[in-house]
């Protein structure tokens, strides 16, 4: 997939998606609903089905040592977490006093930006489609939680148009040094996307238990559909892309 392509895919989908948030006011509405189930599936299925086999047959790190990074990716989601506030998986929260949410916008933005590393490494279409799809519900919490801080528009754009360069970010600096003077990068990849297959673990489960309705004994038939064609995308993405 070419460069550029990647770049504006991730772009695009995080800003346009933040910036709809000044079309659509509506918390927690159904449509996201059924988009956070629908990213949910796609992201665990992609990193099921094909980025941990992959990453699993990697020649440059061991594969005993592999499932280390992976459980560390998992637990650094954790922590980031206790600062973001479940921003990544679309939990939008009232800011107290409606401050600043500096700690969310330092958390998310490294979220996004680790996220991008590895495309460098020729995950590509899989990974590139799944970040994009999983920055939708994201990048719309962002924008509803800064429009509800004491911030104006044109910094709400701002901040949102910032997490947006965040991944493509990622992705061009590992690309540029993987093929400079600075260090042999090309080399931690497979560790760096076994840290981001936990993060995608630990997002696309949380958002699959915690998408569905308030009762969860209740068989939602519209969230089971968006999960279905999740899955069902994730894997045609496989012989198709």
């Amino acid at each position: 997939m070419n460069s550029y392509l990647i770049v504006a895919i991730l772009f695009i989908s995080a800003l346009f998606s933040g910036l709809s948030v000044f079309l659509v006011r509506k918390d927690n509405t159904t449509l996201l609903k059924l988009i956070l189930s629908f990213s949910g599936a796609f992201l665990f299925s992609i990193t099921v089905i094909h980025l941990i086999p992959e990453v699993y047959h990697s020649r440059e790190t061991a594969p005993e040592t592999i499932g280390f990074f992976i459980l560390g990716g998992f637990v650094f989601q954790l922590i980031l977490e206790h600062f973001s506030q479940g921003i990544e998986h679309g939990h939008i929260h009232a800011i107290p006093n409606k401050a600043f949410p500096l700690g969310i916008m330092i958390s998310l933005c490294l979220h996004a930006f680790l996220e991008g590393m590895p495309i460098a490494a020729g995950h590509q279409s899989e990974l590139v489609f799944g970040i994009a799809i999983h920055h939708i519900p994201a990048s719309f919490a962002l924008g509803s939680l800064l429009i509800n801080a004491s911030i104006t528009k044109n910094k709400v754009i701002f901040l949102l148009t910032l997490f947006a360069i965040m991944t493509p970010l990622g992705f061009l600096i590992s690309k540029f040094l993987s093929h400079g003077s600075y260090g042999n990068i090309s080399s931690y990849f497979d560790k760096i996307m076994a840290l981001v297959i936990g993060i995608f673990l630990h997002i696309s489960t949380t958002i699959l238990f915690e998408s569905g309705s308030a009762n969860h004994h209740v068989f939602n038939r519209k969230k089971m559909i968006a999960i279905f064609i999740g899955i069902l995308v994730a894997v045609i993405s496989l012989y198709v892309v």
